[in-house]
């Protein structure tokens, strides 16, 4: 299996760079006509989202369009594609950030109490309880 590094993902996604664009386009598609698999891990898939949104101004919309994109194509690979899975629902459905979802979906998944926060704007997700 292969596993890609957040920033050719990036390339692949956005575009920005002619070159290492068609180099992360090559690598996927190439992959993919092997039927090859591509890990994407939880910190890649999380780094991607922040760069998406922090450092090309993706709306929360567009975001998800690529995470869902991501998650329906059967060349890549994730951790655990059902808790990755929803996560993403949450994302979706409450304002929160999708590292803070993927973070509390795993800690249940591992057999976790609600994770303990300060973080008020997670109150609304049943992974999390406030201190």
């Amino acid at each position: 299996m292969k596993a890609l590094d957040t920033n050719v993902l990036i390339r692949y996604l956005v575009q920005d760079d002619p070159g290492q664009g068609r180099k992360a386009a090559a690598y996927i598609e190439g992959a993919a006509a092997a039927d090859e698999q591509i890990l994407i891990s939880n910190i890649v898939l999380c780094e991607t989202v922040w760069v998406l949104d922090a450092a090309y101004g993706y709306s929360k919309t567009e975001v998800q369009a690529a995470l869902e994109k991501l998650l329906q194509s059967s060349t890549f690979q994730f951790e655990t594609k059902d808790i990755v899975w929803r996560a993403f629902e949450e994302y979706r459905a409450v304002k929160a950030d999708f590292a803070d979802c993927l973070m509390g979906q795993v800690h249940r998944a591992l057999g976790c109490e609600p994770t303990a926060t300060f973080d008020s704007a997670l109150r609304k997700l049943s992974t999390f309880q406030m201190l």
